[in-house]
């Protein structure tokens, strides 16, 4: 890379007082590096060099700032820089402090700088540490419900913030306060039509709200009423029978004829894996199929394409229609598998996925002209 000579050169064209034009070419060059894995290793090693970066993302000249945070974003999807970022550099407090401000032109980078320190179970505790003295989760919720909160951003990753802090359980506790209506505040933006990175980050979030068990049947109940969030966006525009529709939640019955559904996969996935964590107990289970789930499921099924969505609905619906558990083994989450039957459970997952794979690559195949 460069020597220690040129190191330390850098290093002196990075100040606050060198001449714009000199400071640009400085960050452009560490802009380069931060491009690359092994440019990320070398930077890794020099913390002084991403400490004196880090000042100039409150330089005069906006087109400074507006690399130094592009290097910020290219280091912080590394993982092995993580702990520099946030304990030698010490980013935090001034990422978080300028997310707040209302009229900050870079708060988008910022979310995703920390959406991506906080992929990762071991930052992401450091981050929301800091977050709740700094800020508070109540605040960073407050900016995310609130429509054109920053006139210059739009802030749409904070949803994937909110999904991995929610990794959890301290923000998991939070979100799920009976006092405060977090949870509500965010079930709307499921059919957020104007980004998939904020649906997708909601219904994360409440994807992992949904892997404490204990609060499901509030979670269902009329006081959050989350199965219309969870089961509009997979609901299509087929004829349902009188029957089925006067069983289903209200928000789902008789839908128009233009009824679209959500157009990504992954988010598909994810609103099926919730509503299987859903069914993780007796009364969640009893819930689903008191409200005709599983008309919906089966039309979606008849839709779907994409093998691994099929395959998370296939699961859900195996459990609606399927006999109850033996008394003591209600709750799923709670069952104590044996080793050997967990070894075989792996290994038939294990086969579902390489299935699942040569089915999609053989209709890539079939489809190619």
């Amino acid at each position: 890379m460069l020597s220690e000579s040129e190191a330390a050169e850098l290093l002196s064209f990075l100040s606050p007082s060198t001449r714009p034009d000199v400071k640009a070419g400085a960050t452009e060059f560490i802009l380069g590096l931060s491009g690359h894995r092994d440019g990320c290793r070398y930077l890794h090693s020099k913390p002084e060099l991403l400490v004196a970066t880090f000042v100039l993302t409150s330089d005069p000249s906006v087109a400074i700032v507006k690399d130094c945070y592009h290097i910020f974003i290219n280091l912080s999807a590394d993982e092995t820089l993580h702990q520099v970022l946030l304990t030698d550099v010490k980013v935090l407090p001034v990422l978080l402090k300028n997310l707040v401000d209302p009229e900050y032109l870079f708060s988008d980078q910022i979310c995703t700088i920390l959406s991506n320190l906080t992929r990762h179970e071991k930052t992401c505790k450091m981050v929301f540490k800091v977050l709740q003295e700094e800020v508070g989760l109540a605040q960073l919720v407050e900016i995310f419900c609130t429509d054109g909160y920053n006139k210059s951003a739009k802030l749409h990753y904070l949803g994937p913030l909110l999904s991995n802090l929610t990794q959890l359980p301290e923000a998991r506790n939070y979100m799920m306060d009976k006092e405060r209506c977090v949870v509500q505040r965010l079930l709307p933006f499921t059919q957020y039509q104007a980004s998939a990175v904020r649906r997708g980050g909601v219904i994360g979030t409440l994807r992992n709200c949904c892997f404490d068990y204990v609060h499901h049947e509030w979670l269902l109940s009329d006081t959050v009423d989350i199965l219309p969030f969870l089961l509009l966006p997979l609901a299509g525009p087929e004829e349902l029978s009188e029957e089925e529709n006067e069983g289903l939640p209200v928000d789902l019955q008789y839908l128009p004829e233009d009824k679209t559904r959500e157009d990504d996969p992954d988010i598909r996935k994810m609103l099926l894996e919730t509503l299987l964590l859903l069914t993780a107990t007796k009364a969640g289970r009893q819930t689903l199929r008191e409200k005709n789930v599983y008309p919906i499921m089966r039309e979606f099924h008849r839709w779907e394409k994409d093998v691994h969505v099929t395959a998370a609905c296939e699961k859900l619906v195996q459990v609606l229609i399927g006999d109850e558990p033996e008394q003591g083994m209600e709750n799923l989450m709670e069952v104590e598998i044996p080793k050997d039957v967990e070894e075989k459970l792996k290994e038939a997952e294990a086969r579902e996925q390489q299935e699942l794979e040569q089915e999609k690559k053989r209709r890539e195949e079939e489809e190619e002209p």
